[in-house]
């Protein structure tokens, strides 16, 4: 395998004095160096997120925003994000992926900080849709540059595990940084981005470069695939959003599913006639790469939407502050010391199909233990699920990024991102718009405490199918490797007799 194609490879003297390395593992320098720069850049789209999530309440007090306003602000970030997710991991690998890592850091950079700036609920709005767009160009960028700079084999994985723990570190860090902010003042949460964007951005310039291009010469965008696509996916987006307002009447949310529907089959259509699709579908022939996606949607789902029932338990019915809130949930975030430290070593010992089922398993105790929730629990009861999610989380998120994109062509790895990514962010307004369909439809008419908090408990319910289906479908794949293994290992076995 060539240095040009994979960068940081063992013997590569960028990385290292020596002109072999002791370990296959062992990564340089300037390998760790781009691999903090990237990491950066998911712990930043983690902590972006997390932040402006607890501190909607301050929001909503200043600016009166409307709670439909409000939740716009939510939405708007997950339509540019969900709707432009498979297009911005194709162009990384078209148009190169340094230039789409560092181009869309900026537009993120600039239109958080216009978020910061807002007097009216739009301006939000038009910050936060953009702001998504400007990650879903970005983020499946960055972890291409992973996949086609480390060679396949324990030091992608490596990389990929540490990059999926700092990811998932953000996210846990930036409720309790949000909730901090927010106690100061909420425009804190767009102006702290800025920061961490600008220094992100600087040390890409230095440390990443573009890798030489191919031969093959200038790759045209596939236009009509890109725009039923990106229709299709911000149309299904928008259905999944309406649904956590079912009071809103269903005529908008069958329409947008439909139309979502109808664009989806005319890109299917495009992408079948064109001589250079925007996805090549028969990527999506791939088992793995299949079930890690399907299992990855359901365990989003499963997270984000116990999370967001924990919040509301805790806050509106419990009278719990931001702070306490987000401090409660920071044990979820013991995967980002687990998942770059332990993780490797079990990959290496176990497999990743393996960790990701045993996750799934983890995340699915951990959400029955939370079904039997009280009016007065204290933080001890509550305990167990926390860290055991935290668990689940640091086996299954690192393997499933390493599966998904495992097998995959280096000119495809943007997409494989992108495909991932998609099926993250689908899966996480899924759960959120999954758990507050049932918690409506299980209060009812009721507004005492003892109703609120049986919509929780009929609620908590879909996180643990989620977490029970994503499991199942990722012991269908071991099992169907199993049986493959057997009948080679019997075809073998049969000359030798």
């Amino acid at each position: 395998m060539s240095n040009r194609r994979f960068p940081f490879t063992e013997g590569d003297p960028i990385l290292s004095n020596s002109q072999t390395l002791p370990r296959a593992d062992r990564m340089g320098g300037r390998a760790w160096g781009v691999l903090l720069v990237l990491c950066g850049a998911i712990f930043l789209e983690g902590i972006d997120v997390a932040m402006l999530n607890v501190a909607l309440p301050s929001i909503r007090a200043e600016l009166g925003l409307s709670t439909a306003t409000l939740s716009g602000v939510v939405s708007a970030y997950v339509l540019g994000y969900g709707g432009f997710m498979l297009l911005g991991g194709r162009a990384a690998d078209l148009y190169g992926r340094r230039r789409m890592f560092v181009g869309w850091l900026v537009v993120f950079l600039v239109f958080s900080g216009l978020g910061g700036f807002a007097t009216e609920g739009w301006m939000l709005l038009l910050a936060r849709f953009v702001t998504g767009v400007a990650a879903a160009f970005m983020t499946p960028a960055g972890l291409s540059i992973i996949t086609t700079s480390f060679e396949e084999g324990p030091k992608r994985n490596k990389a990929l595990l540490f990059y999926a723990g700092t990811g998932a570190g953000g996210f846990s860090l930036g409720l309790v940084i949000g909730g901090l902010l927010a106690r100061i003042d909420w425009r804190w949460v767009f102006f702290t981005p800025v920061i961490l964007s600008a220094v992100i951005l600087l040390a890409a310039l230095w440390l990443i470069k573009e890798p030489a291009r191919d031969e093959r010469g200038p790759r045209r965008l596939d236009f009509a695939g890109a725009v039923t696509v990106t229709m299709a996916m911000l149309l299904i987006a928008y259905a999944v959003v309406r649904l956590e307002h079912p009071g809103q009447g269903w005529g908008w949310t069958v329409a947008s599913f439909a139309g979502g529907v109808a664009a989806l089959m005319a890109f299917v259509s495009v992408e079948r006639r064109s001589p250079a699709p925007l996805v090549r579908l028969g990527i999506l022939k791939s088992g793995p790469l299949v079930r890690a996606n399907v299992s990855a949607l359901l365990f989003a789902g499963s997270f984000f939407g116990f999370q967001f029932l924990v919040t509301l338990y805790l806050q509106e019915l419990r009278g719990w502050s931001t702070l306490e809130t987000s401090l409660a949930l920071l044990a979820v975030g013991i995967d980002a010391i687990l998942a770059p430290t332990l993780t490797p070593r079990l990959v290496a010992r176990f497999g990743n199909t393996r960790l990701i089922f045993g996750g799934f398993v983890l995340a699915a105790v951990s959400y029955a233990l939370f079904l039997p929730l009280g009016m007065d629990w204290t933080y001890a009861a509550m305990f167990p699920s926390m860290i055991i999610l935290g668990l689940g989380f640091a086996l299954a998120y690192g393997p499933l990024t390493i599966v998904a994109t495992d097998g995959i062509a280096e000119d495809e790895q943007g997409l494989a991102g992108g495909l991932l990514y998609t099926a993250f962010q689908f899966g996480a307004a899924l759960g959120l718009s999954a758990v507050t369909a049932v918690n409506v439809a299980a209060l009812g008419a009721g507004g005492s405490p003892e109703a609120a908090l049986g919509g929780y408990r009929a609620a908590l319910v879909v996180p643990l199918v989620m977490a029970v289906l994503a499991a199942i479908i990722i012991a269908s794949g071991r099992q169907r490797v199993s049986a493959k293994e057997a009948r080679l290992a019997s075809e073998e076995a049969i000359p030798a007799s």
